[in-house]
């Protein structure tokens, strides 16, 4: 009966860090470069059931069976299939299309995006939303000269002809040692590679990569085992209210 509240409530858990995901989610299915949270559920491990009894003056152990213990929520992963690309009217909204990430520095330290929001702060550097500095392909921040810039395809910049620094971009073979760091950021726990194929689009941002459509389904299933779950815990405390009271009358 405690192992049916157990599992029960473990279910409960689990659909609350899910439904948390879930609604991050769609919150940015309008942030360009964001990249979907994929949730899963896994089991834990069974554990074996026996029973003890006396016969004859000799213990007897039966061994019934394995017993599951319900489910939680398997660490959370990311789904970096691109977005759609989505053409702009500013000079400084980049995509990359195909595979890598800008390297941009925060005051947390090196970081890497897909989000192409550019623009040029007070002192001439080219930032991101969050004003954080873009890095070149050596590593450094990258100042722009006056005037409209024209970006080539691997990322050379050039102003009024004038060539300005290239645009660094950076590679990861296995993207599972990338960890979000923050809303539309990422870590890695391995060095990037300068070269893999991506090339940069001008005049273009990589929209989002989540399907609400999608989402709001899975929405509506996460709710549905919530509720269900609940309703188990509840019967389970109803059952074991009843053990109790009988045993109370019995003693």
């Amino acid at each position: 009966m405690i192992k049916g509240l157990y599992a029960a409530a473990s279910a409960m858990i689990t659909g609350v860090y899910r439904q948390q995901a879930v609604a991050h989610d769609i919150a940015n299915v309008d942030t360009p470069g964001f990249k979907q949270i994929l949730t899963s559920l896994s089991e834990f491990d069974n554990t074996s059931a026996y029973t003890q009894s006396r016969l004859n003056g000799t213990d007897q152990i039966t061994y019934l069976g394995n017993m599951g213990l319900g489910v939680m929520a398997a660490p959370e992963t990311t789904d970096f299939t691109q977005g759609t690309l989505k053409n702009t009217d500013s000079p400084l909204d980049l995509a990359i299309n195909g595979a890598g990430f800008f390297k941009i520095r925060t005051p947390e330290g090196d970081r890497y995006t897909r989000d192409g929001r550019f623009s040029k702060d007070a002192n001439g550097q080219l930032v991101t939303v969050d004003g954080n500095l873009v890095l070149s392909s050596s590593g450094q921040p990258i100042k722009l000269a006056e005037g409209d810039p024209t970006i080539s395809t691997n990322g050379e910049i050039y102003v009024n002809g004038v060539a300005g620094g290239t645009i660094g971009v950076s590679y990861f073979a296995d993207t599972t040692t990338l960890t979000r760091s923050g809303e539309n950021t990422f870590t890695s726990t391995a060095a990037p590679a300068t070269t893999g194929g991506g090339t940069i689009l001008q005049n273009t941002l990589e929209q989002s990569n989540v399907d609400s459509a999608q989402l709001m389904t899975q929405m509506i299933e996460i709710s549905r085992s919530y509720q269900a779950a609940q309703q188990m815990v509840q019967n389970q405390d109803e059952l074991l209210g009843k053990a109790i009271s009988t045993l109370g009358r019995v003693s």
